[in-house]
């Protein structure tokens, strides 16, 4: 009897702990490096200045201000990203693991959407201000459709490390079995090793 109480107190700690599951809450005004002395330059992030009078990308690119980028971040529970759609591109179904994302639309138009855990579609056009919120750990994806001009956003994170799964990439440029991946994709692995190719590093 004591062993199921105690497994039942593992579990229901185990339940709790999954369900805060985030950034650790910090015990200090801020997280500095070692061998870091903070001055006002620690609080700064200067990676944006390259978008000023910068030529537009000719792919889809995202510049980030993550705790890789900005040590600052730190116990902060939040980050920024800039995206930029160049005419006609996408930035392909993708999840982030530790955050929500929160975009807002600063230029052109976005197809954006994403899909539930009972495989429900959400997909939406935004206009210039309109904001779209992708609940943390879903599917989604964002795509120019327009054939001639550009599209830019910024997103924000409530995770200082938000992570992106790239789901085309982490299935056909990863050591997963051609044979498991069609039988998966109900094809064949002449198909698998084609779409494989694709994702192979360019020589």
């Amino acid at each position: 009897m004591a062993f199921k109480c105690g497994l039942a107190i593992i579990l229901a700690l185990a339940i709790v702990s999954m369900a805060n599951a985030g950034d650790p809450d910090i015990l200090s005004d801020f997280v500095v490096p070692f061998n870091v002395t903070p001055d006002p330059n620690f609080f700064t992030y200067t990676g944006f200045r390259v978008l000023v009078g910068e030529e537009p990308p000719t792919a889809f690119k995202v510049i980030k201000a993550s705790l890789a980028e900005f040590p600052a971040l730190n116990g902060q529970s939040v980050s920024y990203a800039v995206l930029q759609y160049p005419a006609s591109t996408v930035n392909p179904p993708h999840t982030h693991p530790r955050s929500a994302e929160l975009l807002l639309l600063l230029g052109g138009a976005l197809e954006v959407g994403f899909v539930d855990t009972t495989n429900k579609l959400y997909a939406q056009t935004l206009q210039v201000g309109d904001m779209f919120v992708f609940p943390k750990g879903l599917i989604h994806y964002q795509y120019n459709a327009d054939p001639k001009n550009l599209a830019f956003a910024i997103s924000a994170f409530g995770s200082a490390n938000a992570g992106t799964v790239s789901v085309p990439n982490t299935v056909f440029n990863s050591t997963i079995d051609d044979t498991i991946l069609a039988f998966s994709f109900k094809t064949d692995v002449a198909t698998i090793q084609k779409i494989k190719a694709g994702f192979a590093p360019k020589a």
